[in-house]
């Protein structure tokens, strides 16, 4: 990396892993305008688990920052990890808090496996080892409910604009049940599942160029105000905003771990340097 970076990140529809190979990460919730609520304090941790979430974080690395990000569907984490991932939920903590991983497997710990992974030559040896690591993991997990990755693929697939209770009839539970299975496997409920979802979708059609009236109307949100609204409550900055951000400061499209989270999405804002300066309003990378 070229230097120190900060980073906001908004919510997204997965769960995120960071695998960090030496130099750790330092993330903190955002707070201010738009923000109900004290923010998530902050952690320094080379390796990274997030749940999903409605609220950003910042974070920061000194410029020599290394490892592997993997994205994970809510309910394959569930299974991965062997916990309620409600525990989760807008959270973000080392994996290994979590205890050993289930199963007579050598890869027990997040932390053995990531200085395992740092250690090899090249990354495609990288990749097989993460990808038996996960296949043993998985194996050893609780299985996630049909039900529940059903319910959650037909959220992904409308947008978030399906509502619960047609959902729940549509898998086969009452809409307790639903809730409840959400937040266990998926780690929020399906409402602020929905919401997530909608937002994650509004951010990719403004940045095509669509406005904000008619992408209020296509992803579900009663006008373009609600839109608004629920932009600055989940990132901590109006459309507009969030948009001059991005064209002051721009996201590097290339070379991880600087690019959008999530292939041709808006996910992040690379921040101009220093305390209160959250969204810089001048040219350059930081």
């Amino acid at each position: 990396m070229p230097g120190p970076r900060r980073r906001l990140e908004v919510p997204i529809g997965a769960v995120t892993l960071l695998l960090g190979f030496e130099r750790p990460l330092r993330i903190s919730g955002l707070a201010g305008p738009g923000r109900t609520g004290p923010a998530r304090p902050p952690v320094s941790l080379v390796s990274v688990l997030s749940g999903l979430g409605t609220t950003p974080v910042v974070g920061e690395h000194d410029g020599r920052l290394a490892g592997i990000e993997v994205l994970l569907a809510p309910w394959s984490a569930f299974t991965l990890f062997g916990t309620a991932l409600h525990e989760l939920a807008d959270r973000t903590l080392d994996p290994d808090a979590l205890g050993v991983r289930p199963g007579p497997d050598r890869w027990r710990s997040v932390a053995e496996l990531a200085a395992a992974l740092g250690a090899l030559p090249s990354w495609r040896a990288r990749f097989a080892l993460l990808d038996d690591a996960f296949a043993r993991w998985a194996e050893a997990g609780p299985p996630s409910s049909a039900r529940t990755v059903r319910a959650w693929s037909e959220l992904v697939r409308s947008g978030g604009t399906v509502p619960v209770g047609r959902l729940a009839e549509e898998v086969g539970w009452s809409v307790r049940q639903l809730e409840n299975r959400f937040r266990e496997q998926i780690g929020i409920g399906p409402k602020a599942a929905g919401r997530v979802l909608r937002l994650q979708r509004a951010r990719a059609m403004l940045a095509a160029g669509h406005g904000q009236a008619e992408t209020a109307a296509v992803c579900g949100y009663y006008d373009q105000a609600h839109l608004s609204g629920e932009f600055k409550a989940m990132t901590g900055c109006t459309p507009r905003e969030f948009a001059a951000a991005r064209r002051a400061v721009p996201v590097p499209r290339t070379g991880p771990p600087s690019a959008d989270r999530l292939t041709g999405e808006p996910t992040s804002l690379v921040l101009a340097a220093g305390p209160g300066a959250l969204f810089s309003k001048t040219g350059g990378r930081r």
